[in-house]
C-alpha cells in the first residue's frame, strides 16, 4: 500500500510558525522545502499526536474513531487537516478542533496546521476502526 503522501507536490504556502514556548507568532513566509520523506516522517508524527486527542463523550481518540478525513503536509511544513466531529451539536466543536491544532503544530518541522471542518460525509460508526469498535465493546 503507497503511503498517502507519495509523490504528492503543493505550491508553498503562507504559514504561521509555532516557537517551542506556545506562543504563537503572526503567520510568514516559510522558506522551507521539505522532500518527501521528510512530509512521510511528519505525517507519520502528526497521525501518531492525533491518537492523543479524544472526544470528551467517547473513550476513544479521534483517530481511531473516523474522526480525521484527510491530513496533507505541504513543502513548507504546513499541515492541513480535514476533521468532522460526531455531530453538528457536538460539546467538543470549539476545543476539539484547536487542540488538533495545536498538537499538529507541536510536532517538530511543522510550519504551522490549519483544520478545516467538514460535514460531508457525514460521520457514523462506520468510520471507526476495529480498534475503536473493540475498545467500545461493539465487536
Amino acid at each position: 500500500m503507497e503511503h498517502p503522501l507519495a509523490g504528492y507536490m503543493h505550491p508553498m504556502t503562507e504559514v504561521a510558525t509555532h516557537p517551542d514556548d506556545g506562543a504563537h507568532e503572526p503567520a510568514k513566509a516559510s522558506t522551507q522545502h521539505l522532500g518527501a520523506m521528510e512530509r512521510i516522517a511528519i505525517y507519520d508524527k502528526v497521525i501518531d499526536i492525533l491518537h492523543t486527542c479524544y472526544d470528551p463523550e467517547i473513550p476513544v481518540d479521534i483517530y481511531e474513531l473516523g474522526l480525521i478525513y484527510d491530513v496533507k503536509v505541504e513543502e513548507s511544513g504546513e499541515v492541513n487537516l480535514k476533521m468532522t466531529l460526531t455531530a453538528p451539536n457536538c460539546p467538543a466543536a470549539q476545543s476539539l478542533p484547536t487542540e488538533v491544532k495545536y498538537k499538529a503544530e507541536s510536532v517538530p518541522g511543522v510550519t504551522g496546521a490549519n483544520v478545516e471542518i467538514v460535514w460531508e460525509p457525514p460521520w457514523d460508526m462506520s468510520k471507526m476502526t476495529e480498534a475503536a469498535r473493540l475498545q467500545l465493546g461493539m465487536i
